[in-house]
């Protein structure tokens, strides 16, 4: 039974359940407050636009890759909303569509820079970041406030919870975000070709898979998710901000690798992304009833679960490469394609997604 559902695919996640349900634990036995839907609630709406990156950061990471132009892709959606909304006086639902539209064609140009330039996504995306940032702060280096009654009216919205507790409309985009985002990894061809570029890149393009396309259309759902989160930031402040969301690429990754998303690509999911998501958040909440200790406390502690997911994953690796996995054997070697750079061997991800044929 247990080499069944204990398996180097499914440890990493089951790895995060535990952590999260020790830390909620704790906080729930010192502030029992923390077990209601108010302090839940909260949670959900503070992290929803992290948690949307989260989506998009898992799939980069899934197919090997790395994306650290995020943060600076939802700071320029910030402040092109507010310049289209107060500036221009669009309907928000236009600039939404505009912004969302820009995000994808953004993320394609990074994905097809990746792939036609040979270049490291690591390399590439940084570039992306610095040209985001730059354009960004081009349309204004002041926060712009919004001032739109339909704005007001989305960003008031939300499903009241028993306790007091409110569900508000970004929280909800977040969890619909994490289920559509669930589905196109998991049961989806589009998401088999992902974790097949991520498993080796060179036998992906042996099974007839277009690398190129899926490497760039990658990249696109990423800064989509950006531009997604920009919005969610915006209705959440009510404003746009040139530098909303620095740093906030290293909180995404975070998340996915402590959620049980591997580096080297292959293995992940989407789920673990998520409850990654909560144990940043759930931290930061547990800091905040305390009321002694400084926010920066919440950065030791995730530099400290970081480390730990690391080893982990690296234990995994090691394992794999010696015994294989659920008897396949050990991984083949990484190829010098790969977007990322990785150990020799690798966990083979054939059943941690649908056939990609």
């Amino acid at each position: 039974m247990r080499g069944r559902f204990v398996t180097t695919r499914t440890l990493p996640l089951l790895a995060t359940v535990v952590v999260f349900v020790l830390i909620y634990a704790v906080c729930a036995v010192q502030y029992p407050a923390m077990l209601g839907l108010r302090v839940m609630g909260n949670l959900l709406t503070d992290n929803a636009f992290l948690g949307i990156l989260a989506v998009g950061m898992t799939v980069v990471v899934v197919a090997g890759g790395i994306d650290l132009s995020v943060g600076a892709v939802m700071g320029l959606t910030t402040v092109a909303l507010a310049r289209l909304i107060e500036g221009a006086g669009l309907p928000p639902a236009l600039a939404f569509a505009l912004v969302l539209a820009l995000g994808g064609l953004f993320g394609a140009g990074v994905g097809a820079a990746i792939h036609y330039l040979k270049a490291p996504a690591f390399i590439v995306t940084l570039t992306a970041m610095f040209l985001a940032r730059g354009c960004a702060l081009l349309i204004s280096t002041d926060s712009i406030p919004i001032h739109n009654a339909a704005y007001d009216t989305l960003a008031a919205t939300a499903l009241a919870l028993p306790g007091g507790g409110r569900l508000t409309l970004v929280a909800g985009i977040m969890l619909l975000t994490f289920l559509a985002g669930g589905i196109l990894l998991h049961g989806t061809r589009f998401g088999a070709r992902v974790f097949a570029l991520g498993g080796n890149a060179h036998f992906a393009q042996l099974m007839g898979i277009n690398t190129g396309r899926t490497t760039i259309l990658v990249h696109a759902f990423c800064s989509l998710m950006a531009a997604l989160a920009g919005i969610v930031f915006s209705l959440y402040t009510r404003s746009g901000y040139a530098l909303t969301g620095t740093g906030v690429e290293l909180d995404a990754i975070a998340a996915v690798v402590i959620g049980g998303t591997l580096l080297t690509g292959g293995v992940g999911g989407v789920a673990g992304s998520f409850i990654g998501v909560l144990i940043q958040g759930l931290i930061l909440t547990w800091i905040t009833f305390d009321g002694t200790l400084s926010s920066w406390w919440t950065k030791i502690a995730i530099g400290a679960l970081l480390f730990l997911f690391i080893a982990v994953q690296r234990l995994i690796l090691v394992a794999s490469a010696r015994y294989g996995r659920s008897g396949a054997g050990p991984a083949a070697p990484n190829t010098p394609n790969q977007a990322t750079s990785a150990p020799a061997s690798r966990p083979s991800s054939g059943a941690a997604a649908p056939s990609a044929s």
